[in-house]
């Protein structure tokens, strides 16, 4: 019997494309879904900076990404899940100031200084947002579960790193100077510039008048 080559050819091509195709497909819907949770995440994200977490509702959040609620469900089966890729996408995109980068320096006020004017730097821009979620911490325990594992540690971290040599009361008052509370009391509501609100707590930390 004699082997057609042809319609080997033919076969091995036709196969080819029809692999290529579905390989293009996969790639194209995964994408497509990609984009659809990160317009759900945004979305979230837009309404816990407006209304806050603890107002939000997900019927909220899937009409303002233009979803059904099924497909919000798809990607995110619970509010705990979105709560975490909606921080997870926030510090992504502005991460928390890192402690680690303050170590090196070796004056006390300037260590000090340059790290209350990265927090305070952070907290100008994202003050919407932080103000919201913040707030509803204090009542809403999902919110308040989020903050305590996203900031938690990296404001652990703040503290330890810039309390280096500074005694209780001061450590009380470096407490104090890294609240976003006091931050937005000192900026938003006195109008002291942030190099101005930082050199303010400086000099209430190390007990200056």
């Amino acid at each position: 019997m004699k082997f057609d080559r042809t319609v080997n050819y033919g076969c091995t091509y036709v196969c080819s494309q029809k692999s290529v195709t579905r390989t293009y497909t996969l790639r194209r819907r995964a994408e497509q879904q990609a984009q659809t949770r990160l317009r759900i995440v945004e979305a979230a994200v837009a309404l816990h900076g407006s209304v806050g977490p603890a107002l939000t509702t997900l019927s909220m959040v899937a009409e303002r990404a233009g979803v059904q609620r099924h497909t919000l469900y798809a990607h995110f089966p619970d509010e705990r899940s979105l709560y975490l890729a909606c921080s997870g996408l926030t510090l992504e995109r502005d991460p928390l100031p890192e402690a680690a980068s303050w170590r090196t320096i070796e004056d006390r006020r300037e260590r000090l200084r340059a790290g209350l004017l990265a927090v305070y730097g952070w907290y100008e821009r994202n003050h919407a947002l932080a103000a919201c979620v913040l707030r509803d911490a204090e009542h809403h325990a999902l919110t308040r579960e989020i903050v305590e594992q996203r900031l938690g540690p990296p404001m652990a971290a703040w503290q330890e790193v810039l309390g280096t040599r500074l005694g209780a009361r001061q450590r009380a008052v470096l407490k104090l100077a890294l609240s976003f509370f006091s931050w937005r009391t000192l900026v938003c509501e006195s109008g002291l510039k942030p190099a101005a609100a930082v050199d303010v707590m400086v000099r209430a930390v190390c007990g200056e008048t």
